[in-house]
């Protein structure tokens, strides 16, 4: 997938738990480590938004892009 979840070490830097995490968004913890593992398929625009507000961040931050085909050097 081309898509790159970078949610742990925003969360490293900010020395935030996944527990506390899920408890200031507001969403399961389940859903929040599946999130940052990378295993779902979409994110609410709410839910991104509560993330950056709470770590202090863009979406750029925790979200990244990589081609599938681009070549290595």
């Amino acid at each position: 997938m081309p898509i790159i979840m970078r949610l742990d070490r925003v969360m490293v830097d900010r020395k935030m738990s996944l527990n506390e995490l899920a408890a200031r968004v507001g969403i399961a913890e389940g859903n929040l480590s599946k999130l940052k593992n990378g295993r779902v398929r979409g994110i609410r625009f709410s839910t991104l938004e509560a993330i950056c507000e709470i770590l202090d961040c863009r979406p750029g931050d925790i979200l990244d892009f990589e081609r599938e085909d681009s070549p290595t050097l």
